[in-house]
């Protein structure tokens, strides 16, 4: 296994961190997984025998019950075993059962720390954007519970780069501590967070954590244009990220696919290789049913891609370049800086001839 700085701090995880989405299956979260406590134990055992130090969950997934289950295998297993979770989205019916108050979030560490048997969270994320509380409230509510000792290190989960950078702002003006982690999602059929979310990581320092860089297994080879897997998460109706381009999405699979037959390897494993490539990316957050499932995918650190494979997945995958990108691809490049060719780099416009590198 390999180990990663996570972003500017001294913390090192696991390449590949253990998701568990799939413990649980209380409600919607039914369609994705339903491990219980015996089985997330083979499951987890499976991670950590292959070097995993970074275990995934939130206080959302199966509405606590992940985390209980994370709390009751991780009891009798490795203490020093990293631990993230987050907090933010609606967990109740209550006026405050969601958001990134001051109250919301210390009471939901709090409650997680519970479930999870745990004096701290190793690593603690906001879920997700909330408009209506003030970003100087979230950061000092964060800066306390790092503090009292409840949380070692912090972040956000699915903001957009003027949300991230206002963050940051907020905890350089006040002294507070700053982000040390987002967790976005980003795949060779969603590289969206080029445009801001990647470059700002580069620019800032901070750790890059990627939810389903599978497309919730859609980037595996076992869906086609035919249909879906037999009892696959997409087969019962599961509709998370959403899929704009279909014929796109199958192009880089095919892609995927040739690369692949290349090396002997599954699908899957390319497709995160070439995520372990990308600037910033400190840890790939995978789910899984199986044992088989895990060690297929863990295996993916060992995978080399050479400049050709590259080349051909950015070919069927890469975004245009919108503006000001092109206008800047055209005028500013004997400026740029590494944050900005986390963007541009192989980049091309369309009538833009002698612009590309």
């Amino acid at each position: 296994m390999e180990y990663r700085y996570l972003g500017r701090s001294g913390l090192r995880v696991s390449a590949l961190a253990m998701g568990t989405f799939t413990f649980g299956g209380r409600g919607d979260f039914g369609m994705v997984g339903s491990a219980d406590v015996a089985s997330a134990g083979r499951l987890v055992d499976a991670c950590l025998d292959r070097g995993v130090n970074l275990i995934d969950t939130a206080n959302m997934y199966s509405l606590g019950l992940s985390e209980e289950i994370v709390g009751e295998v991780m009891a009798t297993r490795d203490p020093d075993t990293l631990i993230c979770s987050k907090a933010r989205m609606r967990i109740g019916d209550g006026p405050n059962d969601e958001g990134i108050s001051r109250w919301h979030l210390i009471r939901e560490c709090e409650r997680s720390l519970k479930r999870l048997r745990r004096d701290h969270i190793d690593i603690y994320l906001m879920h997700e954007w909330d408009g209506r509380t003030p970003v100087e409230e979230a950061m000092a509510a964060l800066d306390i519970l790092v503090k009292h000792g409840k949380v070692r290190y912090f972040g956000c989960s699915n903001w957009s780069g003027w949300q991230v950078m206002k963050g940051l702002m907020a905890s350089g003006a006040g002294g507070l501590e700053r982000f040390t982690a987002q967790q976005i999602h980003y795949t060779l059929e969603a590289r969206e967070s080029e445009y801001e979310l990647l470059p700002l990581s580069v620019d800032q320092g901070i750790g890059v954590m990627i939810w389903s860089p599978l497309v919730a297994g859609l980037l595996t080879g076992k869906h086609t244009r035919e249909g879906f897997a037999e009892g696959s998460r997409q087969e019962s109706g599961w509709t998370e990220p959403p899929i704009r381009d279909w014929d796109r999405l199958w192009r880089i699979v095919d892609v995927l696919r040739d690369v692949a037959e290349g090396h002997g390897v599954p699908p899957a494993q390319v497709a995160l290789a070439w995520l372990l490539q990308r600037p910033a990316v400190a840890t790939l957050v995978v789910g899984g049913r199986t044992e088989d499932q895990f060690a297929q995918t863990l295996a993916a650190c060992d995978l080399k891609l050479s400049e050709e494979d590259v080349t051909k997945l950015d070919e069927v995958s890469r975004p245009p370049l919108i503006y000001p990108y092109w206008h800047q691809h055209q005028f500013a490049k004997p400026r740029f800086s590494d944050a900005d060719w986390a963007l541009h780099r192989g980049q091309k416009v369309d009538g833009l001839e002698g612009y590309s590198d």
